[in-house]
C-alpha cells in the first residue's frame, strides 16, 4: 500500500506540475500558453506573406504540440480575435453573438509583420528545444519586447489554482512601459474588445476585483438598448439572462430583439405603464447586465508559478526589453565586425596579390601556410588574427571577381560598416532612449482604429438586489402535513417575501429556527411565529415563553427578544430538559395556571399578566411563577389548555 501511495503522489505532482506549467498558466517572457507558442513558432517558420489555409496550419503546428487538432484550432481561433498577430481571412467567428468560427479548411490566416517586432526569433538570443518527438525545435519562451500577458490576457484552471488576467489595451500599456523606463508613475486599467463600462476602483493593480456593465441606450423612455457588452457575455447570454429575470418576474419587458451583427444592438421594449428608469436597475440586478469579476494575475515566473501585479509586469518587461535590444545590437555588432574583418582581408587578399602566392603551391597545407604568411605585413590593418576558415573564404572567391575587383565598391562597404557600428556604440550607451524610440515605432506600426480603447472607465455604484427586488412571493403554512415555504400546496398565506430575506419559525416545541427562504420545510403542527429575521424586524418581537419542569411541575415565565444567531441551526427558548408549554409574541396578555388538586391547596386556578414579568436575556432562565404544581395553562383568547 505504501508503495501504491507513493507511486501515486509522484504522478500526481508531475500531471499538476504538468498542467500549471505546459498547459493553464501563461509565460511572464512572452504572455503564451504552449499551444499559442507552438502556433506563432509554426506561423513564423512558414510565413512566406500570403494567406494559409487553418487546417493546413494546425497539420503543421501538430508537429509540435502533443495533443488533439481540436484543442489547437480553437487557440488559433481565439489568438486570432485578438487582432494582434494573425491577419485572418474568412469566419472567425462573432466576439459579440458568441458564434464559432467555420471549419478549418474554409478560413485561412497569416502573420502580421507587427508580429517580428515584437518578438524576437534568433537562435542566439532566444533559447530553442528539441520538440515532443526530437524531430524539431521549438522555443522554450519568446523574447517578447512587449508583456503580451497583459495585452491579450488570460484565463486558465490548473491544479490547486487558477489565473484571471484582464486584457489591456496595447498603446496604453506601451505608454506605461515608456513611463517605466523613464522612471514615471504609471497606471493601467482593463480594457475589452466587447467593450461596456467597467469600475476599477476595487481593481487593486490586477489582483483585484471589477464590475462590468452593459453600454445602455435610455434616450427613450419606453425602450432600452444594449449597445456593448460586459465582460464575458455575449448578446446571447445577455438575452437569455434577461429573458430568464423576466419569466421570475424580476424584469418587466414586453419584448427583447436581438439585432446583432458587427456591432451590439440588443433592443428591449417595455409594457405599458412601466418606463426606462424603473427597469434599468433591475436589469443590473438580476441580469448579466451587471457582472462582477474578480482578477488573479498568476504567471510562470522563473518555471514557477508567481502571482504578480500590472506593475511588476511592466517593470520586468521594460528591464527585459532593455535587454533584448542590448543582446541584439551586441549580436549586430560582432556580426558586422566579422563581415568588416571580411571585408579587409578580401581587399588586401586581392590589392596585395596575396593570390599570387598560392600559385605554385602543390598541397592545400601549403596554400593555407602560403596565405596567412602574406597578411603578416598586414597584421595593424586587420581586426583579428587570420584563421583557417578566414583562408578557406578568400580562396573560394571566384577569378571573376578577383578581375573585377571594385575597391570604391569595398571602401562605400567599410564605411557603411563602420558608420552602423558608431551607431551602435552610440544606441549602447543610450539603451533607454533607445527603448522608448523602439515602442514609438510598434506603436506607429499598430491601426489606431483597431486597437484604440473600447470599454469605458466609470464609477458604477452597484445596485443592491435587496432594495430593487419586491416582496411579492407568498410564504404559505399548511397546518395539515406541517410544511411551510414558497412551493407548497394548499394552506394559508402567512406573509409575502423575497428570495434575499430571513426568516425565522418558532414551532410548538419551543425550538426556533433561521434560514433564508424556505422553499418547502417541516415545523410541523400548531406553528407559533414565523416573520423576518433580519435585524430591524427581529429587533421588535418580544417572545414570551411558558414553561414547565417535568420534575417538579412548577411553570416558569421568560421574556426575551433574540439579539443574534447563526443561521440552519435549531436554537431552544427554554433550559433544556424543560416542557414549553405557550409561546406568545403579544406585550400584554393573561394567563391561568390550574393546579394539581391536592389536599391542602384550596386554590385550584389563579390568574397572571404576563406585562408584569420582566425581560431578560435570552440564555437566562425564565421567573417561577408560583411554587405550587402546575398541572395546566390556560392563555388568555387562546381558549385552549396546554396540557
Amino acid at each position: 500500500m505504501a508503495y501504491v501511495k507513493n507511486l501515486f503522489d509522484q504522478n500526481f505532482i508531475q500531471y499538476a506540475s504538468y498542467v500549471i506549467r505546459d498547459r493553464a498558466i501563461p509565460e511572464i517572457i512572452d504572455g503564451f500558453k504552449p499551444v499559442q507558442r507552438r502556433i506563432i513558432h509554426t506561423l513564423l517558420r512558414n510565413d512566406d506573406g500570403r494567406f494559409t489555409k487553418v487546417a493546413n496550419v494546425v497539420g503543421k503546428v501538430m508537429a509540435y504540440h502533443p495533443h488533439g487538432d481540436a484543442s489547437i484550432y480553437t487557440a488559433l481561433v481565439n489568438l486570432a480575435n485578438k487582432e494582434l498577430f494573425i491577419d485572418k481571412q474568412g469566419n472567425f467567428g462573432n466576439l459579440y453573438t458568441g458564434d464559432s468560427a467555420s471549419a478549418p479548411r474554409y478560413i485561412e490566416c497569416r502573420l502580421r509583420p507587427v508580429t517580428k517586432d515584437i518578438l524576437n526569433t534568433n537562435p542566439a538570443i532566444t533559447d530553442y528545444v528539441d520538440s515532443y518527438d526530437g524531430r524539431d525545435k521549438e522555443p522554450v519562451a519568446f523574447k517578447a519586447k512587449l508583456p503580451l500577458v497583459l495585452i491579450m490576457g488570460a484565463e486558465g484552471i490548473a491544479v490547486g489554482m487558477s489565473t484571471q488576467i484582464m486584457s489591456h489595451n496595447i498603446n496604453e500599456v506601451i505608454e506605461a512601459e515608456k513611463a517605466c523606463l523613464r522612471g514615471e508613475k504609471f497606471e493601467l486599467f482593463p480594457d475589452f474588445q466587447t467593450g461596456g463600462l467597467i469600475d476599477c476602483s476595487e481593481y487593486k493593480d490586477g489582483l483585484g476585483k471589477l464590475i462590468t456593465r452593459a453600454k445602455m441606450d435610455t434616450r427613450d423612455e419606453k425602450k432600452i438598448i444594449i449597445t456593448e457588452l460586459p465582460y464575458g457575455s455575449t448578446s446571447d447570454s445577455l438575452m437569455d439572462s434577461i429573458e430568464k429575470a423576466a419569466r421570475n418576474g424580476k424584469v418587466k419587458i414586453a419584448s427583447i430583439d436581438n439585432y446583432t451583427a458587427k456591432e451590439v444592438n440588443i433592443e428591449i421594449k417595455l409594457p405599458r405603464g412601466v418606463y426606462v428608469k424603473d427597469v434599468v436597475d433591475s436589469l443590473y440586478a438580476f441580469t448579466d447586465c451587471e457582472k462582477t469579476v474578480y482578477c488573479n494575475l498568476l504567471v510562470i515566473k522563473d518555471n514557477m508559478p508567481v502571482q504578480m501585479t500590472c506593475t511588476e509586469v511592466i517593470q520586468y518587461h521594460a528591464k527585459q526589453l532593455t535587454q533584448i535590444l542590448h543582446d541584439e545590437l551586441e549580436l549586430e555588432k560582432a556580426e558586422l565586425l566579422e563581415k568588416l574583418h571580411l571585408r579587409t582581408l578580401e581587399r588586401i587578399f586581392v590589392e596585395e596579390r596575396i593570390y599570387k602566392s598560392i600559385e605554385e603551391m602543390k598541397t592545400e597545407t601549403a596554400v593555407t601556410k602560403a596565405v596567412m604568411e602574406g597578411f603578416i605585413p598586414f597584421e595593424k590593418e586587420l581586426l583579428r588574427a587570420v584563421t583557417k576558415e578566414d583562408v578557406e573564404h578568400l580562396l573560394k572567391i571566384p577569378i571573376r571577381r578577383i578581375s573585377l575587383y571594385d575597391i570604391n565598391k569595398n571602401r562605400k562597404e567599410v564605411q557603411a560598416i563602420n558608420a552602423r557600428l558608431k551607431e551602435i556604440a552610440k544606441l549602447l550607451k543610450h539603451i533607454v532612449e533607445y527603448a522608448i524610440s523602439y515602442l514609438d515605432g510598434v506603436k506607429a506600426k499598430l491601426d489606431p482604429e483597431t486597437f484604440k480603447r473600447k470599454t469605458t472607465i466609470t464609477n458604477i455604484k452597484t445596485v443592491d438586489v435587496k432594495a430593487v427586488v419586491k416582496r411579492n412571493i407568498p410564504l404559505k403554512y399548511n397546518e395539515k402535513d406541517g410544511n411551510l415555504g414558497t412551493q407548497i400546496s394548499g394552506g394559508i398565506e402567512l406573509m409575502k417575501i423575497t428570495p434575499f430575506d430571513r426568516i425565522i419559525y418558532v414551532r410548538k416545541s419551543g425550538i426556533y429556527t433561521v434560514t433564508e427562504a424556505p422553499g418547502k420545510v417541516f415545523v410541523g403542527p400548531e406553528l407559533r411565529y414565523c416573520g423576518f429575521a433580519d435585524k430591524e424586524s427581529i429587533s421588535k418581537v418580544l417572545f414570551t415563553i411558558i414553561y414547565r419542569d417535568p420534575a417538579t411541575n412548577f411553570v416558569y415565565v421568560k421574556r426575551c427578544k433574540i439579539a443574534a444567531y447563526i443561521m440552519n441551526r435549531d436554537y431552544f427558548f427554554a433550559p433544556d430538559g424543560m416542557e414549553v408549554l405557550h409561546i406568545d409574541t403579544r406585550k400584554n396578555f393573561k394567563f391561568t395556571l390550574n393546579y394539581i388538586k391536592k389536599p391542602k391547596v384550596k386554590i385550584l386556578s389563579e390568574d397572571f399578566k404576563a406585562q408584569n414579568f420582566l425581560e431578560k436575556g435570552l440564555k437566562a432562565q425564565g421567573t417561577r411563577v408560583v411554587s405550587k404544581e402546575v398541572e395546566s395553562v390556560l392563555v388568555e383568547e387562546a381558549k385552549k389548555a396546554v396540557e
